[in-house]
């Protein structure tokens, strides 16, 4: 008797797990008049992005048909999110963060074609905790009182930032540190503006930056600045100009901070072009312009 009861639940079980699995979908939709109770299928979308996620098989995507505001999520599976191209889907959110990732080690979360503004009192627009990788694609981050795009991982994670902006933060427009593993960021085609500092490296970090511009920032344009483990900022093809103290800076903690340059224009920042710090070093592939004060004496040559 004691194993047809057992034989019963798991079959329940099963078939419970069965069902979960078919309510999922590949593909689901979100609209600004859906409805979270809905399935999220494109005839008969959801309201929120939170809402949706749910339903969502992992691997799978959630696409916006149209615009709107869709709400704050936190993701912990590999999944797509697209706003839709020349409509983007927003994140709207006030004292809180825009998107949390805290996927597993082999997740690859990509977030596409979005608007995430924090109306002047959210804390980070994206905040990477962990997950395999992390694509963020022709998105729009702004207002947000910490970072624009936060990466302190507790894992080894590479994360793609490609025609994206990230302006008008209180903190960085994007800073990457590894708390439990190296953070690996590669930067194509983007800008960051009017944040403290544009683009920061941070402990256990190695960041490479192409064809992109971090100027009119408070502070710093590019600052590679590491109190454990070291951090690299590799920067080619790029610029930094008018930021209210410096263009580019190697060092100043207790840990190895390296920049490397080629292409990079430097001009137009409050106090110094280039600054080398404690711990710091900057190597120059000698095609870069520098019309500040603070031309690097210590910069290395090439080897």
């Amino acid at each position: 008797m004691r194993n047809l009861r057992s034989f019963f639940l798991v079959l329940a079980l099963s078939v419970l797990a069965s069902s979960i699995a078919q309510a999922q979908a590949t593909r689901t939709w979100v609209s600004g008049v859906g409805d979270d109770a809905n399935p999220c299928s494109r005839t008969a979308p959801c309201k929120t992005f939170a809402g949706a996620i749910s339903k969502t098989v992992a691997g799978g995507e959630i696409d916006a048909l149209d615009p709107g505001g869709f709400g704050a999520l936190t993701i912990t599976k590999g999944i797509t999110i697209d706003g839709g191209g020349g409509q983007v889907g927003s994140v709207l959110v006030a004292g809180t963060n825009g998107i949390v990732v805290s996927a597993g080690a082999s997740d690859v979360v990509t977030l596409r074609n979005l608007s995430i503004n924090g109306i002047g009192s959210g804390i980070n627009g994206i905040n990477f905790v962990s997950g395999g990788a992390l694509h963020i694609e022709h998105c729009t981050i702004f207002g947000f009182t910490n970072n624009g795009i936060n990466i302190v991982s507790s894992m080894n994670a590479k994360i793609f930032v490609v025609d994206t902006i990230s302006r008008d933060n209180n903190g960085s427009g994007i800073v990457g540190r590894g708390v439990g593993g190296t953070v690996v960021v590669v930067i194509d085609r983007s800008r960051f503006e009017n944040n403290a500092i544009g683009v920061f490296a941070q402990d256990f970090s190695e960041f490479a930056v192409k064809d992109s511009d971090s100027s009119e920032n408070g502070n710093i344009g590019f600052c590679a600045d590491a109190d454990s483990g070291s951090a690299i900022l590799n920067i080619i093809n790029s610029m930094t100009t008018s930021n209210g103290a410096t263009g580019v800076q190697a060092g100043g903690g207790a840990a190895a901070s390296v920049v490397r340059l080629s292409g990079v224009l430097i001009a137009g920042n409050g106090f110094n072009g280039i600054v080398v710090a404690t711990n710091g070093s900057i190597i120059s592939y000698r095609n870069n312009y520098n019309s500040d004060s603070g031309s690097p004496s210590s910069t290395v040559a090439p080897q």
